[in-house]
């Protein structure tokens, strides 16, 4: 079996294309259309920028599931036999090799197209240097397990800072105010994100195998999830009011915040493992239901009234 095909293998369950590749797409191109919005400029940003942005995106989130495979490799290699590293489909080796190819063809895209953007290239391999060598205090952040979760989401409105970037750093311009709530909203996406997808009824439980249920419990988890959800639709109508969204967008963002609670609150009442993976599948629905809210949305809303 070839490298090519071991890979493509790879990413089918480890790092699936097929709901990576449009999430970073809306996340690239919501974040750059919410910065031109914030500041007031017309048109969008070059499509030769967008598609080497969203493509260094997707590089950024691809190193992240390589550097998870190198931090857990002890405890998959325990715990969970059957994925990929262990059972021995691909190798870590191989792993940072096509990482680091990919990496330097985003680089190289990036020196080409918007060399002011290695800034927050060098900001996003920083933090993910220190994620990987858990800042240092592995031993204690392990056990503090809020911690762990509110530290390493940090790394989201970094990658972030690079796609509004694609905007305001590649074209030398100050980053606008309201670009702060914006990055907020990015954070508790990626906290609703990682909870969503480590809720587990008590059947489901694993040895070895961290999740919000095991750690919280079966009502505390969810109810987190919940209000983890409720936040960040709080932030987004702050972030959407500051580039112009009205009662209308307030409508629909409540709505989507309503549909994606109810696999929490279907799962509170019966704790089971369908609700639990109703929860991870809202989870990603509700974040690309955002960027598209916040960003893309308003921005193509505005260009087809002429605003």
């Amino acid at each position: 079996m070839t490298l090519l095909h071991r890979l493509w293998m790879y990413q089918r369950e480890r790092f699936p294309l097929v709901a990576y590749l449009p999430m970073v797409v809306v996340f690239s191109g919501s974040a750059a259309a919410y910065s031109r919005l914030a500041r007031q400029a017309a048109g969008f940003i070059p499509w030769e920028r967008f598609v080497v942005g969203a493509f260094t995106a997707l590089v950024f989130f691809a190193w992240l599931r390589i550097l998870d495979e190198h931090k857990d490799a002890d405890v998959d290699r325990r715990y969970r036999p059957e994925l990929p590293v262990p059972r021995g489909l691909v190798s870590l080796r191989e792993l940072r090799r096509v990482g680091l190819v990919l990496l330097g063809v985003a680089l190289l895209l990036n020196v080409l197209v918007a060399p002011r953007l290695l800034w927050a290239c060098l900001a996003v391999a920083a933090y993910a240097a220190l994620m990987t060598r858990e800042f240092f205090v592995g031993e204690w952040l392990r056990g503090q397990p809020v911690a762990y979760l509110l530290s390493h989401m940090l790394i989201l409105p970094l990658i972030d800072t690079y796609t509004t970037g694609l905007d305001w750093l590649a074209e030398g311009a100050a980053p606008p105010r309201a670009l702060w709530f914006f990055l907020a909203v990015t954070y508790l996406n990626g906290i609703v994100i990682e909870i969503g997808r480590k809720i587990r009824p008590p059947d489901a439980e694993r040895e070895g195998v961290d999740t919000y249920t095991r750690i919280w419990g079966v009502t505390t988890a969810p109810g987190i999830w919940l209000a983890t959800l409720a936040g960040t639709a709080a932030l987004a109508w702050l972030a959407v009011r500051h580039v112009g969204g009205g009662t209308g967008t307030l409508v629909v963002l409540m709505g989507c915040a309503v549909v994606a609670a109810m696999p929490a609150i279907h799962f509170l009442r019966t704790r089971s493992a369908g609700a639990a993976r109703a929860i991870e599948a809202a989870s990603g629905v509700w974040t690309i239901a955002m960027y598209l809210l916040l960003g893309a949305g308003q921005w193509i809303v505005r260009r087809a009234l002429g605003a």
